[in-house]
Parts: C-alpha cells; structure tokens; sequence
C-alpha cells in the first residue's frame, strides 16, 4: 500500500494515523503542506529518521518549491509529479487527510 500524506504534521495527526497502520516498507509520500514534515532541522528530524528506517519517504518536489523548502532531511526521496503516479501505479493508494 502506498500512504499518501497531505495534512501539515504541525496541524494535523495524519501523519502519525498513517505510521499507526502503515506496514513495514511500505512507501510514504508526502505533498501539500505534509512536506513541512521533510524539512531538515525541525523538531520532527529525529522521527522522520527513525520512519525511513522502515518505509521509503518521498516528497513531491513541486511542493518543496512552492512553500520553499529547500533542506531537507538525508533519505527523504525528491519526486516529480511524473514519480508519484509511477508509484500511484505501482501500489494501492491510501490517503490520510
């Protein structure tokens, strides 16, 4: 299953229901405000590190641009719009918002 994240983890618990129930290597992609989630140096660094030891992170990179971050933390994965329906195809989709 792929987990998609959309909700900001500062305003919003999606990205914590999705950890609840998402299974070890299953892919997380974060866009939309969930990006903030990527941002190196946050007070989230530290679980975003202990997350991609069991699941890919990716994070559209579109978005990173539009809300301007630029730093983001080693192992979360940049993709283009064109990755994410790659992996849309690759994997059942399960939205969290």
């Amino acid at each position: 299953m792929l987990h998609l994240v959309n909700k900001s983890p500062y305003s919003s618990s999606s990205l914590d229901s999705c950890l609840k129930f998402a299974t070890k290597g299953a892919p997380i992609i974060l866009f939309e405000d969930a990006i903030y989630g990527a941002m190196a140096g946050t007070s989230l660094e530290s679980k975003m590190i202990e997350v991609m030891k069991d699941h890919p992170v990716y994070a559209i990179k579109e978005d990173l641009m539009a809300r301007g971050v630029n730093n983001i933390i080693p192992g979360v994965r940049e993709i283009d719009y064109t990755g994410f329906v790659e992996l849309v195809e690759q994997h059942r989709p399960c939205t969290w918002s």
